[in-house]
């Protein structure tokens, strides 16, 4: 979600494992790892440890993983992703500011997070559970009655897509604003 390869490329760390979860798939459920090759020949058929998943090797989410990486190879969207991100963010921070409503967002490119806290940053789990999770939820429906769906929860994350455009980063702050009034 963050670089072609991933937030490790990001960060420079070389892992002795990596893992990666559902979006490799394309939108079809998929998940791989890998590794050094002395950690991978431990296992079966090299080595002794017996590794099997339901879906592994599925030819269709294999097949929808990689017209998923050939797209980001042509198309490199993180810049893009990212400048939207700062958009919506800059305003959502302003419009809060502006209502006097304490929050904190965390924020990797394009996956943020917002808190209403007073905290001044959300660094742990003890954190993210003092924020006020009911004004979250009052947030939510409030830009749900606007028409834009939000993580329904104050510990999710917002991960904006390449579907995200102009157009859709420009009425969700106009529902920002919306919601904030009502609240």
């Amino acid at each position: 979600r963050v670089a072609a390869g991933g937030a490790q490329s990001l960060y420079g760390v070389l892992p002795d494992v990596t893992c990666l979860g559902k979006v490799m798939g394309g939108g079809f459920p998929c998940a791989a790892f890998g590794g050094r090759r002395d950690i991978m020949e431990q296992l079966a058929p090299s080595g002794s440890i017996y590794q099997a998943g339901t879906l592994s090797g599925n030819p269709v989410a294999v097949a929808a993983g990689l017209t998923a990486l050939d797209l980001i190879v042509q198309t490199d969207p993180y810049r893009e992703l990212s400048k939207r991100a700062s958009a919506l963010l800059d305003a959502l921070t302003g419009s809060l500011t502006e209502s006097g409503i304490p929050h904190a967002i965390n924020r990797v490119e394009s996956l943020f997070s917002i808190f209403f806290t007073d905290r001044g940053s959300v660094r742990n789990y003890a954190d993210a559970r003092a924020a006020d999770h009911a004004r979250y939820g009052r947030f939510f429906h409030a830009m749900l009655d606007s028409g834009v769906y939000l993580p329904p929860s104050g510990f999710e994350g917002w991960f904006l897509s390449t579907a995200h455009g102009d157009a859709e980063i420009d009425r969700t702050i106009d529902a920002v604003r919306r919601a904030l009034t009502r609240m």
